[in-house]
């Protein structure tokens, strides 16, 4: 139910810090060209072994409209389900990480800070921090037997990380209860003792054994089959740091001082009655949400519950603000991104890359426009070093206008044992995994 990369059996759960926030995206990538390059592949003998076996769209059934939507496979009976973990090689053995625990929080985050997902060029990696972690990984309902470390036998070290998270997902008109598969991990000097096929089975076991049999997750490779791909685009919010990283170029006849001035925001937001959103707000933002993410093909089943947890505001973590009309005291719009920084790879002069990612945005009396530019405001008041967005829901309407550039990382979207006919444009998603 995670990915894995067929170059190196590893996992790009997540997009990939860009290292060129500037350079735009030349290749095509409909599902039709993706199939293309993929049937290209098969020739020169890179085979996707593992996902052919799986339950998920495959490429030779790309604009086959005869294949009916919904689930590929039937339930099984849960007494069928197996009952015991699937083998590790001898060395290995599985371990239930408790993420309330420090200690255990502690090698979760060393594990992800030292071997997650970088850029192609090894100049970032992504930094969870343990809050970002908690609040990952305990939603309503969580199940900690869904955060599945790998450890040595003898040493007790943690090599491995998987984990799984209930939710809610609507298709079109079903909501189905799905697992989120997130933070495939495998250590730097494990990745060819094929883990991760092992890990993706063992999580997939476990959520069958709470009656769930769907999921979804992203990837930042292709593998069968996307249901859409998506781009990342990027706000600089301290141009000069950006450049000096090597996170972006300065442009063709610029200088640092007229790059600056073009991205230069005003100090205060303009929005009458925007403020940070807090608990009494709850019942509010979730009718808000629930409408707008109801026009989504695919996209959350939201409840006050959910909307509490994943959007009310955690330093450092979360951060949700929306506009209280100061005629009617009605909440009409609302915005949110979550922080997710880099570590800086080799730099003298920085260590971490602060990055503010787009959340949920919904827009009913406030332009768009001005209401994500007042988010970059507060972004950029809190030190973010840049603003990152995909091109989902509707944020292509503000992207160039508010100086988003975009980059060349791509986010695949997938689901796991659910089909669905026809690819869906990035407009058509309401759905924003972390």
């Amino acid at each position: 139910m995670a990915d894995s990369n067929s170059s190196h059996d590893y996992p790009s759960e997540n997009p990939k810090p860009d290292p060129d926030a500037n350079s735009s995206l030349g290749n095509d990538s409909s599902i039709e060209a993706i199939a293309r390059r993929v049937q290209d592949s098969l020739s020169l003998g890179k085979k996707h072994k593992f996902w052919e076996t799986q339950p998920v769209g495959q490429f030779k059934d790309v604009g086959d409209t005869s294949l009916p939507e919904g689930p590929i496979e039937p339930t099984t009976p849960l007494s069928e389900v197996k009952q015991e973990p699937y083998n590790l090689p001898s060395l290995y053995e599985w371990t239930t990480c408790d993420i309330d625990d420090e200690d255990t929080c502690t090698e979760i985050y060393n594990l992800l800070t030292n071997n997650y997902v970088e850029d192609d060029e090894n100049m970032f990696r992504f930094n969870y921090s343990k809050e970002f972690l908690r609040w990952a990984l305990r939603p309503p309902g969580y199940f900690k037997s869904w955060h599945i470390g790998v450890r040595v036998k003898v040493s007790k070290k943690l090599v491995a990380f998987i984990t799984g998270v209930p939710a809610k997902i609507r298709v079109r008109d079903e909501v189905v209860n799905m697992a989120e598969i997130n933070f495939l991990c495998v250590h730097k000097k494990l990745r060819s003792k094929r883990l991760a096929p092992v890990m993706i089975k063992e999580i997939t076991r476990r959520v069958h054994l709470e009656n769930i049999w769907q999921a979804a997750y992203t990837a930042g490779v292709v593998l069968p089959t996307p249901i859409s791909t998506c781009q990342y685009w990027h706000r600089s919010l301290n141009p000069k740091k950006l450049i000096d990283v090597g996170f972006s170029r300065l442009g063709a006849r610029m200088t640092i001082s007229r790059t600056i001035k073009l991205y230069k925001l005003p100090e205060s937001t303009v929005t009458p009655g925007f403020r940070k959103m807090e608990l009494r707000d709850v019942p509010a933002v979730t009718r808000l949400i629930r409408n707008y993410l109801s026009q989504f093909v695919v996209a959350p089943d939201f409840d006050e519950n959910d909307v509490e947890h994943w959007l009310l505001p955690t330093e450092n973590v979360v951060d949700s603000y929306l506009v209280e009309s100061p005629e009617t005291h009605e909440v009409t719009d609302f915005c949110s991104f979550y922080t997710l920084p880099s570590s800086i790879l080799g730099n003298q002069n920085y260590s971490t890359l602060k990055a503010a990612y787009s959340y949920y945005n919904v827009s009913t009396q406030t332009p768009l426009l001005q209401l994500m530019n007042d988010a970059l405001i507060v972004a950029k008041r809190k030190d973010y070093d840049v603003f990152n967005a995909l091109d989902i829901m509707q944020n292509a309407s503000f992207l160039k206008e508010l100086k988003f550039g975009p980059g060349d990382g791509q986010l695949h979207y997938y689901l796991y044992n659910y089909r669905i006919r026809h690819t869906l444009k990035p407009s058509e998603l309401g759905l924003v995994l972390l």
